[in-house]
């Protein structure tokens, strides 16, 4: 743990081989980082454009460009693993995160497939199988957290989509009988970058919609109660300069939660960040806010809707990208 008396943790939003070798077992080895996640345009940036990559690709011969896609990620995924597992074997979280084709995010059949191949494959008790929070991924969750394969719930925007996460998880512990480890993992700073231009000439407060409704969401998957069940804030870095780095880790600091974030924004956390608790934050305070958002003129289930079609066309052109330059 980051933070033992709160139980919080800090993850690192990066894969890549070199760094694995190098950067991420020194960040592991000073306490800073317990785990790591990944999706499908961090592995397309580390695939097209680290030399890392090469030798092996080369060396696989006459393949389809998915089956290169996933052995170069299985590989960096199991390096990965292997490297968290002291942590993990020590009770300290040790996991890394391994997205399924985003493609198959309307096929729940397709999706348990795949997430049961990839954790064989793996074959490391410390992988998380990441599944987008869809209608279609609500049932591979249960299916798969059954078989005691744990779970990364990706891409929740909405109270609705991760109490469907929670039930699938709830239902899934129940039918394996024990404990599953399980995040949801709650994407913050796109809602700002939604929201802020539109708030700001209102005159309303920004960079605060994605802080609240992260923390509305956080206490709904507190008070279910899931065993194993923890909320993982994501999107966490700060793409306005006029913030701190940090400034997403800071203001979600909470009790029984993860924060995986960029490896910059991880040291800057770290050097300067502060360490009180930020969470919960009071209902009136945040319903106060999303007033003052709809005055502005801002539906904003409707822009929760749209990240999330957003997002979930974000990985699929990744992932469409590096398919088409293997």
């Amino acid at each position: 743990m980051y933070i033992e008396e709160l139980k919080f943790s800090l993850w690192a939003d990066f894969i890549e081989r070199d760094y694995l070798d190098n950067e991420f077992k020194e960040l592991i080895n000073q306490g800073i980082v317990n785990g790591a996640t990944s999706n499908p345009a961090i592995f397309k940036n580390a695939i097209l454009n680290s030399p890392a990559y090469k030798t092996q690709l080369e060396s696989l011969g006459d393949v389809s460009a998915k089956e290169k896609y996933e052995a170069v990620a299985i590989y960096d995924i199991t390096k990965a693993a292997d490297i968290l597992k002291p942590l993990f074997e020590s009770g300290d979280d040790g996991y890394v995160s391994i997205e399924v084709d985003p493609y198959l995010c309307d096929d729940a059949k397709a999706t348990i497939a795949e997430g049961k191949r990839l954790f064989a494959s793996i074959n490391r008790p410390n992988v998380m199988i990441k599944v987008p929070a869809t209608p279609a991924g609500y049932i591979a969750m249960e299916e798969l957290t059954s078989l005691g394969i744990p779970v990364n719930a990706t891409l929740i925007f909405k109270k609705e989509q991760a109490v469907s996460c929670a039930k699938a998880f709830r239902k899934g512990v129940e039918k394996y009988g024990k404990s599953v480890d399980t995040v949801i993992s709650i994407f913050v700073s796109r809602v700002d970058r939604a929201l802020d231009a539109t708030l700001a000439k209102h005159g309303v407060a920004v960079s605060l919609s994605g802080i609240y409704n992260t923390a509305y969401v956080y206490e709904e998957i507190q008070n279910m109660k899931v065993q194993g069940c923890r909320a993982l804030f994501a999107s966490t870095g700060v793409k306005d300069d006029s913030l701190p780095a940090y400034y997403y880790v800071e203001g979600l600091l909470a009790y029984n939660s993860v924060n995986t974030a960029p490896v910059d924004t991880i040291k800057a956390y770290h050097k300067d960040g502060g360490k009180q608790q930020a969470l919960p934050i009071s209902q009136d305070v945040i319903k106060a806010h999303f007033e003052k958002v709809k005055n502005a003129g801002i539906d904003v289930d409707k822009v929760l809707d749209e990240l999330i079609a957003d997002g979930l066309k974000a990985f699929k052109d990744a992932f469409k990208d590096i398919l088409e330059a293997l």
